[in-house]
């Protein structure tokens, strides 16, 4: 059964209607909080202007020490704006990248669903015959006659079993589109084998061959059985058993023949029985063609545009499972990296900003650049890597970041800081969790950002604040 694709479960997704109306009431209460917050710093502002101007004619002292608090609280108003500013983006954000990760994990869950879908379905299973034929065996049983026990002898009709002697199989498929669904294929497969069989019994004449269709077929044409080139019937229309007759040790020869429609696997169940001078042949015209179940063919080459798969056991041997053919899909590889680094990118983006701030000067309009040019480069990353391979893409994406990072300097120096702060902070890191060694890289990425800050501030390595 394929499961529908789905998004990332109880992630936020602002795609979905009923969650952006929980947004919109959850930023509507924030915003009714902030603006209670703002009328009661303004009201203590102007409490505090007041005290200031009546202490500074009374009392001299205690004005000055009111004054020196009201500049720190300046100075702490003016921190809390690029605190406000950081959190809005920061929350933003993670809002977006939330979407985009659930948005991702859904795309990638029906890119594997429809690959799955195109080989899903029935299997073709071929079931091998047996030869039947019954014996009359004695048994007893007790019965009450009466007051007394009875011992009752009699005779039963039992089921036994011939091993066929040998098996040669032929198979050839094709693979075609289903009429009923364009994305999904299906088997026709010319099914061609002769059975060998030797009665070995001295007291048993009479067989019946039981040949059953192929499971799973949704057509079924041109099914016969031939006994020596004679055509053999069914005991009723309908039925897959045909009686015949064989002569204590002599041998004979069954072909069976038919052509059958149905789910892209074709597979030979042995049905628990010996094969004994068995080979069988399948020849898959078509690419991705492999060998199903685990039993790896005798051999295995390659003829005009698909593959001949051949098993061949030539003394007893017990085959448990179906073996055959099917279409191999390609692989899906490296799927949850792209959900996983959205998740992460508003964690990164905040790293990065730090070392700008221990970098380089920050102001206002610095920081709502610098945030509005990571998220803008992480959803370029998020919908090309769609197209091309996420590694290219992010190298593509991380030049035109370097780019407009260095706009951030208002001179030489503070420029080359703000790329190689950008270099650790950002590029590194994303890059990290893109490729296989995702603990290397990000350990790199986090040792070349504490040299740098140590480099900086310690050594005094860049007087940038002298300079911009």
């Amino acid at each position: 059964m394929i499961v529908a694709a789905q998004g990332i479960p109880s992630l936020p997704d602002l795609t979905q209607a009923n969650q952006i109306m929980q947004f919109g009431g959850e930023i509507l209460r924030l915003f009714l909080i902030l603006v209670g917050l703002v009328g009661v710093l303004g009201v203590a502002i102007a409490l505090l202007s007041f005290s200031l101007s009546y202490l500074r004619r009374d009392a001299p002292e205690p004005g000055i020490f009111i004054n020196e608090w009201v500049v720190r609280y300046s100075a702490l108003l003016r921190g809390l704006q690029h605190t406000a500013l950081v959190l809005t983006i920061l929350i933003a954000g993670f809002f977006l990248c939330t979407t985009l990760a659930n948005r991702y994990h859904f795309w990638e869950q029906a890119r594997v669903t429809k690959v799955a879908a195109s080989v899903a379905g029935d299997r073709l299973e071929q079931i091998a015959p047996q030869v039947r034929y019954t014996i009359q065996e004695p048994y007893s049983y007790n019965t009450q006659v009466g007051n007394r026990l009875v011992r009752v002898q009699e005779q039963r009709t039992v089921n036994r079993f011939l091993a066929l002697t040998g098996s040669q199989i032929q198979v050839n498929i094709m693979q075609v589109s289903d009429p009923q669904k364009d994305d999904r294929h299906i088997y026709l497969a010319d099914f061609t084998a002769e059975y060998q069989l030797v009665n070995r019994l001295k007291d048993t004449d009479q067989f019946f061959l039981e040949v059953p269709p192929p499971n799973g077929y949704s057509l079924l044409q041109n099914f016969k059985v031939e006994q020596n080139g004679t055509r053999l019937q069914p005991n009723n229309p309908g039925e897959y058993t045909f009686p015949f007759s064989l002569k204590p040790n002599t041998e004979t020869r069954f072909r069976v023949t038919y052509q059958a429609q149905g789910g892209p696997r074709w597979v030979y169940n042995a049905n628990g029985q010996l094969l004994s001078n068995f080979r069988l042949s399948v020849l898959a015209n078509f690419p991705n063609a492999d060998f199903a179940s685990g039993v790896v063919p005798t051999e295995a080459k390659v003829e005009g545009q698909g593959t001949r798969f051949t098993w061949i056991f030539d003394d007893n041997v017990s085959v448990l499972n179906p073996f055959g053919v099917f279409t191999a899909t390609g692989t899906i590889r490296n799927t949850g990296i792209l959900p996983r680094l959205l998740l992460l990118a508003p964690a990164i983006f905040l790293w990065w900003l730090l070392l700008l701030y221990f970098s380089i000067p920050m102001q206002l309009k610095d920081v709502a650049l610098t945030g509005g040019i990571f998220f803008a480069t992480i959803l370029a990353l998020t919908y090309l890597s769609r197209i091309i391979n996420p590694q290219l893409a992010w190298t593509m994406i991380s030049l035109v970041l370097l780019v407009l990072t260095w706009g951030l300097g208002r001179n030489l120096l503070t420029s080359l800081a703000a790329i190689i702060c950008t270099i650790t902070g950002a590029i590194l890191p994303i890059l990290g969790l893109l490729v296989t060694y995702s603990g290397l890289t990000l350990s790199l990425a986090g040792l070349l950002s504490a040299v740098w800050l140590a480099v900086r501030n310690w050594y005094g390595f860049y007087q940038l604040n002298s300079r911009s």
